[in-house]
């Protein structure tokens, strides 16, 4: 019920990003497998990701994309918040790029050869999970594939990030990590 509550309300989020009657920017038809050595799909993020830690992005692992893919772009929702809220966008980032580093975005560090938008703390980069004290949250890392390079400045919103990749996502893939604060 968890599942498709987070699936639900993500969905929301993408229709409440996008302009009325627009398609959803995240309706592709290949999928991408993505994983991380900093947490497993559907495990637990250390805290070293988080708002009680370093506030390190994790390490991500992107898998060769489709043919005609220019950029990768990342949207990290958290789906179990009151109201919208991401965590991380980026885009931009090299088609080439396989590996992004744990702690490759933090509050002094931007991504290398990307840009980042500003996230719901109001920061640009990657801001960690921080959900109240003795929640459990799902954090949710989108990784779209396209076949352009969005022309967007630093400092970006999600609604701006949205509007760039709408119509050019050729594959996507996640991997969610959950949080809890003790």
């Amino acid at each position: 019920m968890r599942k498709q509550r987070s699936k639900h309300l993500l969905h929301a989020f993408a229709l409440l990003m996008l302009p009325t009657g627009a398609a959803c920017a995240w309706q592709s038809s290949a999928s991408l497998a993505i994983q991380s050595a900093s947490f497993t799909d559907g495990g637990n993020m250390p805290a070293k990701l988080s708002c009680d830690g370093a506030n390190l992005s994790p390490e991500i692992r992107l898998p060769a994309p489709p043919t005609g893919t220019r950029s990768f772009a990342i949207v990290v929702m958290d789906p179990d918040a009151p109201l919208a809220f991401a965590h991380w966008l980026a885009y931009g980032i090299p088609a080439d790029i396989r590996e992004l580093p744990e702690g490759a975005s933090t509050s002094s560090h931007r991504l290398e050869h990307a840009v980042e938008g500003v996230n719901s703390f109001g920061h640009v980069g990657y801001g960690g999970s921080c959900p109240p004290s003795g929640t459990t949250h799902h954090y949710v890392f989108h990784i779209y594939a396209l076949d352009t390079t969005p022309a967007l400045p630093s400092g970006a919103d999600a609604q701006q990030v949205n509007a760039a990749i709408q119509g050019h996502v050729l594959a996507e893939g996640r991997i969610t990590g959950l949080y809890t604060r003790s």
